[in-house]
């Protein structure tokens, strides 16, 4: 299955925030992210369902989730979502897929 990543501004943001906190963090943030999305591409139903069509993954060490919908033979990310700002934002993007 291939990803298609509709969230790269959030993603590219959240890496530079970590890396102007501390050098390096940026880059353990996209390693985590990476990790996040080869999970995500081999068992692509296998966490916590938000909606009808739509899953959320959580990072292991960063308050960050990635919200993707499974649609088969691709996998669309809709949001690179921090857990605890504006939890339903990300709905609007729906509409793209």
């Amino acid at each position: 299955m291939t990803i298609r990543l509709l969230a790269e501004a959030e993603l590219d943001e959240a890496v530079a925030h970590y890396e102007a906190l501390s050098a390096g963090l940026g880059a353990e943030f996209a390693k985590d992210i990476r990790a996040g999305l080869a999970l995500i591409e081999e068992y692509p139903d296998g966490w916590q369902l938000l909606g009808r069509r739509v899953r959320r993954y959580r990072l292991r060490r960063f308050p960050f989730g990635l919200v993707y919908a499974p649609l088969y033979p691709e996998i669309v990310v809709l949001a690179v979502m921090h857990l605890h700002r504006r939890p339903g934002y990300w709905k609007e993007r729906l509409a793209e897929i």
